[in-house]
């Protein structure tokens, strides 16, 4: 009887309980990165400031361009320029908030917690997603209506043109999964320098290389480097062989579900 008490008051935990505590933890713990708000700060004025700069000194060329180089000029995507350093920015906050885990140990004391390793990391990735998402969001369209504002009386777009709305909301998915890219990468290999010298190798060198080997081949391969997802905020097509909005983001949003399925597969079986 004793024993049938025992068990019978042992209480148990429903899993939107437990999701609700991981979740909290790792919202605790994000906002606990030292180097966060650094990589925010950093990643908001090179995203905003860099388009009013980007506005401003893209507008006298375009009043000075040809007619065909005006119509090849995209608005949207020159204040926006500014996010291909910006990532950088992005993809290093999610290498740090899980290899600095790591490095000091906590991540044991995660997991004795919350001995669910997968549901540990589906909630630090949601967490981080959702944060940086809003965040980067809110930059793009403080960057957009900045930006514009610097190149009128050149060419300039408005919110409500065709295609600009999607632009802007997609700098933003593209920050977010470059970011969670990084954050997968931060998983498998667990030390921030290394990690960090993958993220930008697949982000800043792979897409140079391709581009200085002449050849079709190598000029498509290279549409399919993480970058494309930079195709989300373009208004106009960049090359023949580019990639859309859509497509582009698809093929980043790839390197981030198999860098997932990986970090999964391995968070499960080794070592913390």
């Amino acid at each position: 009887m004793s024993a049938r008490a025992g068990t019978a008051s042992r209480p148990v935990i429903g899993l939107d309980l437990r999701l609700r505590a991981t979740a909290g933890s790792e919202w605790i713990k994000f906002r606990s990165v030292r180097s966060g708000p650094f990589a925010l700060s950093a990643t908001a004025l090179t995203v905003v400031v860099g388009a009013w700069l980007l506005g401003d000194a893209n507008r006298g060329s375009y009043l000075a361009a040809s007619p065909v180089g005006r119509a090849a000029f995209d608005p949207v995507f020159t204040v926006f320029q500014g996010i291909e350093l910006a990532q950088l920015f992005v993809g290093a906050l999610g290498v740090i908030t899980v290899t600095g885990e790591y490095a000091s140990g906590l991540i044991r004391g995660t997991f004795v917690a919350t001995p669910q390793r997968a549901q540990v990391l589906a909630m630090k990735a949601l967490v981080f997603a959702v944060v940086v998402w809003a965040c980067c969001t809110a930059m793009s369209f403080a960057a957009f209506f900045l930006g514009q504002s610097a190149l009128s009386p050149a060419k300039h777009a408005g919110i409500g043109d065709p295609g600009v709305l999607a632009a802007v909301f997609g700098a933003g998915l593209y920050l977010t999964l470059v970011g969670l890219l990084g954050l997968f990468i931060g998983v498998l290999v667990r030390r921030t320098p290394a990690a960090l010298a993958v993220l930008f190798g697949l982000l800043a060198v792979l897409p140079i290389v391709f581009a200085q080997i002449p050849g079709t081949i190598t000029k498509n391969l290279g549409e399919y480097t993480p970058d494309a997802g930079e195709q989300a905020y373009h208004l106009l097509p960049d090359g023949a062989y580019t990639l859309g909005p859509w497509a582009g983001l698809g093929v980043e949003a790839a390197y981030v579900v198999v860098a997932a399925l990986v970090a999964f597969a391995l968070i499960l079986r080794r070592d913390a």
